[in-house]
């Protein structure tokens, strides 16, 4: 699963995208891949909200709308990829869906594990 928010950057003040640009962005990352050959992941997008308090800094509470991308390695499709390549295929794809969304952090999670994707590890890519 890869949670990621509509909002550019940090704050209010960002440019907000709609759940359709992330959609977008993940077809074409998929497309891609298929018409090389290469493994893929496919899956369902659902909008939701994040909402947060800061204790310590009242005006840092907020709510943020999301995109949430929610996969399945199917047997007929990805039956063969072992648990390294699916975690390295979502990392591929936040990381597009990042940088095209302006995203500082993407939360990913597969099994039972949970990590984040940061921008700068998006650059380094």
């Amino acid at each position: 699963m890869i949670t990621l928010g509509l909002r550019a950057g940090y704050g209010p003040a960002g440019r907000t995208y709609d759940l359709e640009e992330a959609v977008r962005t993940a077809h074409r990352w998929m497309t891609e891949r298929a018409a090389r050959g290469e493994p893929l992941l496919s899956g369902m997008f659902t909008p939701g909200e994040v909402v947060f308090a800061d204790p310590e800094d009242r005006a840092a509470s907020h709510r943020e709308r999301v995109a949430i991308f929610t996969s399945e390695v199917l047997p007929q499709y990805a039956g063969d990829l072992d648990g390294r390549t699916v975690r390295e295929l979502l990392d591929e794809l936040a990381g597009e869906m990042g940088r095209a969304l302006e995203q500082e952090e993407i939360h990913i999670a597969y099994g039972d594990r949970i990590w984040t994707l940061t921008a700068k590890l998006q650059l380094d890519r």
